[in-house]
């Protein structure tokens, strides 16, 4: 637009800055949104798995500095499964989102 601008007459100047308004537009709502969003649930996942583990982890702390003299047979699988839906992170993530989205018109 500093390009074309000095070169524009004064009547056509309103008109090109409206084409360089659409156009930006345009490229914002066909390429950067549809990139944040991946980069926002891509972010997500990353923040999921991390409440996870650090909840898995304080988890294994906390039962050994208990110092559980017997264990039990626990299919490890199905408890980390149940970890993961209990970890707390849908509550962070839903916090949290509302700072991530790109603000619209």
């Amino acid at each position: 637009i500093n390009q074309v601008l000095p070169n524009t007459p004064v009547d056509k100047k309103t008109d090109v800055i409206r084409k360089w308004m659409d156009h930006l537009n345009f490229i914002m709502d066909y390429h950067y949104k549809p990139e944040h969003c991946r980069h926002v649930k891509e972010g997500i996942t990353v923040l999921e798995l991390a409440i996870w583990k650090a909840k898995l982890v304080a988890e294994k702390e906390e039962n050994s500095a208990e110092g559980q003299a017997k264990k039990a047979k626990i299919d490890v699988e199905s408890a980390r499964k149940e970890r993961r839906v209990t970890c707390g992170a849908d509550v962070v993530i839903k916090n949290m989102l509302p700072f991530l989205k790109l603000v619209s018109d």
